[in-house]
């Protein structure tokens, strides 16, 4: 194969996913992806994602590859939970928000749920996370408990709660952290009792 060829290899086996538009930054065609693909010596995991064979996938590699897909989502709920070590769930979907009225991505694998934000709500809180290779874009563990209480509807009551009750004894989140990622998401009234009974 080309030396290209080659350099392409080169930079999927180092990071794991990549994005065909990710060799722009190399000045590298994304027509050699294909070419390593059809040799199988990387696998084709969605339209435009190519994935090293034979290397070690961490237990991010799920929400990697809807990162890479999703560049404009952030992790929420329960994947933010998991994330920031605030529950032993694993969830089955990777929770994704994005800002109410952006356009909604159609994606088959891996599964993803799509969470709408309001724009206040969406930018409040954002970490962004270098982990095996890819970015990360996940709300901080205060919002994060927030935006548990605000849809406890999808992800259940007993879960935003113990997530707040995790996130304060771990000191992974403030009182005033809490509080101000409470008012952001309007939650304030609904979570303050919860609050209160952990002080």
């Amino acid at each position: 194969m080309s030396k290209k060829v080659e350099s392409v290899g080169a930079i999927v086996q180092e990071r794991k996913l990549v994005r065909s538009k990710d060799l722009r930054e190399h000045d590298l065609d994304r027509s050699h992806l294909w070419n390593l693909a059809q040799a199988g010596r990387i696998e084709r995991v969605g339209r435009g994602l190519y994935r090293a064979k034979n290397v070690s996938i961490s237990e991010y590699e799920t929400i990697l590859e809807v990162a890479k897909r999703i560049p404009s989502g952030v992790l929420c709920l329960s994947s933010a939970l998991r994330y920031h070590e605030l529950t032993t769930e694993n969830p089955f979907e990777t929770w994704l928000a994005i800002e109410r009225g952006a356009w909604t991505p159609r994606i088959d694998f891996p599964p993803i749920r799509i969470v709408h934000f309001s724009k206040s709500a969406f930018e409040y809180g954002i970490e962004t996370h270098s982990v095996d290779g890819g970015i990360l874009r996940v709300y901080t563990p205060a919002k994060t408990v927030a935006d548990c209480f605000k849809f406890r509807s999808k992800i259940g009551m007993e879960t935003a709660i113990q997530a707040l009750r995790a996130a304060y004894k771990e000191r992974k989140a403030s009182m005033d952290d809490l509080w101000e990622a409470a008012k952001i998401c309007r939650v304030l009234n609904v979570i303050r009792p919860y609050m209160e009974a952990l002080v």
